[in-house]
């Protein structure tokens, strides 16, 4: 997955191409993926949905600090939940949804945005996911640091 995540983040033209690239690469390599976006930090404040696979959330502008995605981007931390309804930070987005793995996209330190993965499966998401995942957060920190990416 993260080579060819690599390949086609290098290939974007510009880094909106790249986050769309991206999301779509990482959703398409694994059928426990039942949604993946990335929220982009828009004033340090509030995670702005850029691209996304899967059904349609209400979320679409989360403040720092609210919910899973809001924790991960103010805790500077991946976090992997293993059950959603047992952790009351969860956005409920869609029913089906049991499980949910949130990596912030961060360049010196400071917080981008974010790679969120939602499973219909419980306890979807391991060690080599999250190894993949923050490679792939790394990556897109360096196509797009020090770039505005639209949303």
């Amino acid at each position: 997955m993260v080579a060819r995540v690599r390949r086609v983040v290098a290939a974007a033209r510009e880094p909106r191409e790249a986050v769309r690239a991206a999301v779509e690469a990482v959703h398409e390599s694994s059928d426990r993926y039942d949604w993946t976006g990335v929220y982009l930090l828009e004033e340090d404040e509030t995670l702005v949905l850029s691209h996304y696979v899967g059904e349609p959330t209400p979320h679409e502008r989360i403040p720092l600090g609210r919910g899973i995605c809001g924790a991960a981007a103010r805790e500077k931390q991946t976090l992997v939940v293993p059950d959603v309804g047992a952790d009351p930070r969860y956005l409920s987005c869609d029913l089906s949804t049991r499980s949910e793995i949130v990596v912030p996209i961060m360049k010196d330190g400071v917080v981008l945005g974010e790679i969120d993965i939602d499973s219909h499966a419980p306890d979807a998401f391991g060690p080599a996911d999250r190894q993949e995942l923050e490679q792939i957060a790394a990556l897109l920190a360096e196509r797009f640091a020090g770039r505005e990416v639209s949303h």
